[in-house]
């Protein structure tokens, strides 16, 4: 592209987002400069502000304006339970589909060796102390079903271990409206491991 470097910027600032290649980012910036420049002025600002306002609760580490996150804060909320999770996305997907009402702690990450992410890089000392109060009584564990889930899922299962902590796996299996031969093996592996009585 050989146009304004204004433009190429823009290209180029769009390509961050996952899953834009350039072709993608290049649309997204044409439509902005010829279709809605009202609208890319709002995207502006509103980027910005959650840039500047937005950090990491200092219990669970999810995405929140303030230093403690509305579920951390909630009291009504079960003690007693702590979901580990991935991703400050996954604890919006629970909350939407489930009607789990404990609380949370975001790994921000999976262990994974190869790119240098061990326990020290996901906050795992963090979590020990909140194992370590006493109050949890049941660690769910909803790490995603890859390698690197299942790992970080039975380092953090033997934490819990260690202190007598209950833990549990969020079942692995066929979706719904899923057909069995079109399930791919390891899904369907860990849909008969996760069996339960009807």
């Amino acid at each position: 592209m050989n146009e304004s470097s204004l433009l190429n910027q823009l290209v180029d600032a769009l390509k961050c987002l996952p899953s834009v290649g350039a072709r993608t980012a290049q649309r997204m910036a044409f439509y902005l400069l010829e279709h809605d420049r009202q609208g890319g002025l709002a995207l502006s600002a509103a980027l910005q502000s959650a840039i500047e306002n937005i950090g990491h609760c200092q219990q669970c580490r999810t995405l929140t304006e303030d230093d403690i996150c509305r579920i951390c804060a909630n009291p009504a909320r079960d003690a007693e339970k702590l979901c580990v999770v991935e991703t400050p996305s996954d604890v919006l997907a629970i909350e939407q589909a489930t009607s789990y009402q404990g609380y949370y702690f975001v790994l921000m990450g999976k262990l994974s060796p190869i790119d240098g992410i061990g326990p020290d890089e996901l906050g795992l000392d963090l979590l020990e102390k909140q194992l370590d109060k006493g109050t949890i009584k049941e660690l769910i564990l909803a790490t995603n079903p890859t390698v690197e889930g299942e790992v970080t899922a039975h380092y953090i299962s033997e934490l819990a271990t260690k202190r007598s902590i209950e833990t549990y796996r969020i079942a692995h299996g066929v979706p719904i409206g899923g057909e069995l031969d079109y399930v791919d093996s390891g899904t369907l592996s860990h849909a008969f491991e996760g069996r339960r009585k009807y």
